[in-house]
């Protein structure tokens, strides 16, 4: 037994060393391998790899995935018109040249985090001071986020940084200014509201005047269809009055009397004054309408 102890000692501390030649790179990290203090080999696929012992290589990972940067507080930013908005934002970036990167922020992910930011707040000044409000809010929102986009991807690449995405998330007025921005625009939209009402109260008198005249052109042409229908009617009433009077006037003598009794005596309380041997009441006294009684 004491004859295998130092062989089996030799064997772990060999085992141990070997065990510290050996390494693995995950998909998510590269890696960077040190000899003597300085970047001997740059890896970024994914496998299992080997190298000297400490002191002699050490390997340091970098995490090679797309990262976050969004800011804790919305940045103040003046625009052209002197007015200040609060303007949150976020950022998309990864390693992309791992050496570069350890050389400039060594394996302090935050040193690189501050440094976006500082340049994205430079970038973002840079864009808004120069536009108005409306500009920012609305119109060239886009045209903003790809300039600072562009600006930042710049910056970032001497870094080992590569920025993917920049995009504005919230912009909001800065207290102090944002009730008279309110009320502007209250009084911009009661502007437009009153506007709107002016044209539509002048496009209802127009209509009504075209709906009135188009009613008195079909009433009047109505009555004079109507005119033209009762001067028809009654010429041929008065032909037909003709042709029976002609036929027998004695009898049409007696049927326009007897109209003209009922007409006259149509009311409860209805009195006339006449003579007895007035011609109204001849068919009163004589069937054939005679009137005996008159001289």
């Amino acid at each position: 037994m004491q004859r295998f102890f130092p062989a089996l000692v030799g064997l772990v501390i060999l085992l141990a060393i070997l065990s510290t030649c050996v390494f693995v790179v995950r998909e998510r990290d590269s890696a960077l391998v040190f000899a003597l203090g300085e970047v001997r080999e740059t890896i970024t696929e994914p496998g299992l790899y080997f190298k000297l012992p400490p002191p002699f290589e050490n390997v340091v990972r970098l995490d090679k995935r797309l990262q976050t940067i969004e800011t804790n507080d919305p940045e103040r930013i003046q625009t052209a018109e002197k007015k200040n908005l609060l303007i949150d934002s976020f950022v998309k970036w990864r390693i992309a040249d791992p050496r570069l990167f350890y050389v400039t922020f060594g394996a302090n992910d935050r040193a690189a985090v501050e440094r976006l930011q500082a340049q994205i707040r430079d970038a973002l000044n840079a864009s808004v001071n120069v536009r108005t409000v409306k500009e920012v809010v609305s119109s060239e929102r886009d045209t903003i986020m790809k300039e600072v986009l562009t600006t930042v991807e710049a910056r970032a690449k001497p870094l080992g940084v590569q920025v993917v995405d920049v995009r504005l998330r919230r912009i909001d007025f800065a207290p102090e200014i944002s009730e008279s921005v309110y009320r502007r625009m209250e009084a911009e939209r009661k502007q437009e509201a009153n506007r709107l009402r002016a044209t539509g109260a002048a496009d209802s008198e127009r209509i009504r005047a075209q709906a009135d005249r188009q009613r008195q052109e079909l009433v009047a042409k109505a009555y004079a269809e109507s005119q033209g229908i009762r001067g028809e009617g009654d010429a041929k009433a008065a032909a037909i009055y003709a042709d029976a009077y002609g036929k027998n006037p004695e009898f049409f003598s007696f049927y326009k009397s007897l109209e003209g009794y009922r007409a006259a005596f149509s009311g409860a309380n209805d009195t006339l004054v006449l003579s007895p041997k007035s011609d109204f009441f001849k068919f009163w006294t004589s069937p054939e309408g005679g009137n005996p009684a008159k001289p």
